[in-house]
């Protein structure tokens, strides 16, 4: 019941969030589509890699099933997928405890904790942990980055998502119509997109924190509830057991009073 209280709540967060993410991500490659692809960035600049980051989200605590092992399971393959590569993983940011435990054992003892984001998630946390990123992508201390979390897609369903947060590929919007956005734009749309690229990356982060609390809820009733059904089966185990075993001593105690008389 708690679990099912705190889904609900992480599912309304997620769904009002992802009808602002997909505007603003068409108004980016509208933007894009005016330009003719002519738009670049320091964010999407392609570079040899050498050094990475990996952004991991997980929970504080258990009992929901294979949501954490699966990050976790992800998190060391792509660890020994870079050294095997030759790539150095330069650290790891776990946004959770389950996480944080996990980058320690696999020696990222420095990991910067961000436990509480995942009991009380905000905006500002997120921005703390998307700035350190691009900062570090800028000043060319990171090469690549990659994040790992749960997509919610529905209470049943919850995916495992890889993907690349830096650098970014900047698109141009499929439709041939949104070449020319229908915005007024000041001062031009470079100057927008300038500002618009950062911000989309810390939304990014942002809706992974809520894809990744939502699933992590998602998953936690189903464990419970599997928890409860095999519970209920194991009860009606023990009762059928325990009255065979009840209607046996009494069939016993019959069979001892008759052949007693009969004597």
């Amino acid at each position: 019941m708690v679990a099912s209280s705190k889904l609900h709540r992480a599912q309304q967060n997620i769904e009002n969030m992802h009808p602002y993410e997909s505007r603003l991500d068409e108004m980016t490659k509208s933007f894009v589509s005016a330009l003719d692809g002519g738009v670049s960035s320091p964010y999407a600049v392609q570079r040899e890699v050498k050094n990475v980051a990996i952004l991991v989200f997980t929970s504080n605590s258990s009992l929901c099933g294979g949501f954490n092992s699966n990050v976790i399971k992800a998190m060391r393959q792509q660890v020994k997928a870079y050294k095997d590569q030759g790539i150095q993983v330069k650290y790891i940011i776990p946004v959770g405890k389950k996480g944080w435990d996990a980058a320690k054992k696999l020696g990222f003892t420095d990991s910067p904790a961000f436990h509480t984001l995942c009991e009380h998630p905000s905006y500002s946390g997120s921005l703390d942990i998307s700035h350190k990123l691009m900062d570090d992508f800028l000043k060319g201390e990171i090469d690549k980055v990659d994040i790992i979390y749960h997509h919610f897609k529905s209470s049943a369903s919850q995916v495992l998502t890889q993907e690349t947060f830096l650098p970014i590929e900047i698109k141009p919007a499929n439709s041939r119509s949104a070449k020319i956005p229908n915005y007024i734009i000041e001062p031009s749309i470079e100057a927008v997109l300038e500002k618009l690229i950062p911000k989309t990356l810390c939304l990014k982060v942002y809706t992974s924190l809520l894809d990744s609390i939502a699933s992590e809820h998602a998953a936690r009733v189903i464990a419970m509830q599997i928890a409860t059904d095999n519970a209920d089966e194991l009860l009606q185990e023990l009762t059928l057991t325990y009255n065979k075993t009840r209607q046996q001593a009494i069939t016993t105690e019959l069979l001892d009073i008759v052949g007693g008389s009969m004597q």
